[in-house]
């Protein structure tokens, strides 16, 4: 965050709590009465850290550090006593909370040193004996009022530091995992490629059907490792969808028609003659009903039963495919629509969330229920296109 943004930010907090000129002159009026003990403030400041491992074990430079430290902390309130609270002003305390994420120092002792140093401050006014009590009572809400400015630009930078180095370790160890995905999916069939490969640049005589042989291999498991490439392609860029009215019936009919189930496992579609279109990006809805009809399809291994069944409820239309496979337990159930999570041996562990994001952008939604050893069924909610 830049200081102009930092500091229009400072006074909208300012305004929030109805700091004004006249609070600023208040507390610059005893500025010159507690300076002249602010070094027992910080003495006693540092003398407590010591007592705390917690706080302790960020200070790793030994005495000379410390002896920095309490000049900077004096140097601190000091300018917390006179100003002028600028951009300046606002930027120093800003990197406090920076630095605090910086040496791993928790936040909650930021909370405490500033109540240890409130504490210290006010106990300091109280022994000036201010002869107006009304005017001491000001005072001392003129300061509490800027240490709690002082607290929360500290806080908003630790805050917004601390989720940015999060945010960045978890993109890292995304990449990790994607790439440790990637690297799983697509092995297997470059090994298989490399095996053929070596086959027919070093048999002797290999017989036609050989070689025919060995080349479908490599053609297969190229097209599987495109299929991964593909998949990874778009899930991170999914086009914005072309919100259109569309039958569900066709949609599905195609879906099978271009990923046939085995002969084993039957396959009963209901989608009766009333059911409005449905509203979405056709190619994309495509891509959906694939996905759930491949996954279908895999918790069958023995064979079962598919069933595709529409139905309107209220302004919108829902589609139940289900499958009476081995189910999914309670345990990964709320996780498989995560990016890169897969229960099976095999599997990028993209297919669920692809098709969760494309209906997030089509307006839709997507719902599980899954029983073990009863199977699983997906529902695919979408806006029904009325008149």
């Amino acid at each position: 965050m830049n200081s102009d943004d930092l500091f229009r930010r400072y006074q909208e907090l300012q305004q929030y709590v109805g700091w004004t000129e006249a609070d600023a002159r208040r507390v610059q009026s005893v500025a010159a009465l507690l300076e002249a003990h602010l070094v027992p403030l910080v003495e006693d400041f540092y003398a407590e850290i010591d007592r705390h491992p917690d706080a302790r074990k960020v200070i790793t430079g030994g005495p000379p550090q410390i002896e920095r430290l309490k000049g900077t902390l004096e140097g601190w309130l000091r300018e917390l006593l006179v100003g002028p609270y600028d951009r300046e002003y606002v930027a120093r305390r800003w990197r406090v909370g920076w630095r605090h994420v910086e040496i791993g120092l928790d936040q909650v002792y930021t909370n405490v040193a500033l109540s240890r140093l409130r504490g210290g401050l006010q106990r300091l006014l109280e022994d000036c004996g201010q002869s107006d009590p009304l005017e001491a009572l000001a005072v001392r809400r003129s300061l509490d009022t800027l240490l709690d400015l002082d607290l929360a630009i500290i806080e908003d930078a630790y805050q917004t530091e601390h989720n940015a180095r999060q945010q960045r370790s978890e993109r890292l160890a995304a990449i990790g995992q994607v790439a440790g995905g990637i690297a799983h999916e697509l092995r297997n069939p470059l090994n298989v490629v490399k095996t053929s490969i070596y086959y027919l640049l070093n048999a002797r005589n290999p017989s036609p059907a050989k070689i025919a042989e060995h080349l479908q291999r490599i053609e297969r498991h190229v097209v599987v490792a495109d299929s991964v490439i593909t998949a990874l392609s778009n899930f991170a860029k999914l086009p914005l969808p072309n919100l259109r009215p569309f039958p569900v019936l066709l949609c599905v009919q195609e879906v099978l028609e271009l990923n046939p189930p085995p002969d084993n496992v039957q396959v009963t579609i209901d989608c009766p003659d009333s059911l409005p279109p449905a509203l979405g990006d056709l190619d994309q809805i495509r891509i959906v009903f694939a996905n759930l009809v491949r996954n279908g399809r895999e918790a069958m291994p023995q064979g079962g039963r598919l069933s595709v069944q529409g139905r309107q409820v209220s302004d919108s239309v829902e589609i139940d495919i289900a499958d009476t496979g081995v189910g999914i337990s309670p345990e990964n159930l709320s996780r498989i629509t995560e990016p890169l999570y897969s229960t099976k041996a095999r599997g990028l562990g993209l297919g669920l969330a692809i098709a969760r994001a494309i209906l997030d952008k089509n307006k839709g939604s997507l719902h599980v229920a899954s029983e073990v050893g009863r199977g699983t069924t997906f529902t695919v909610r979408l806006a029904a296109a009325l008149e």
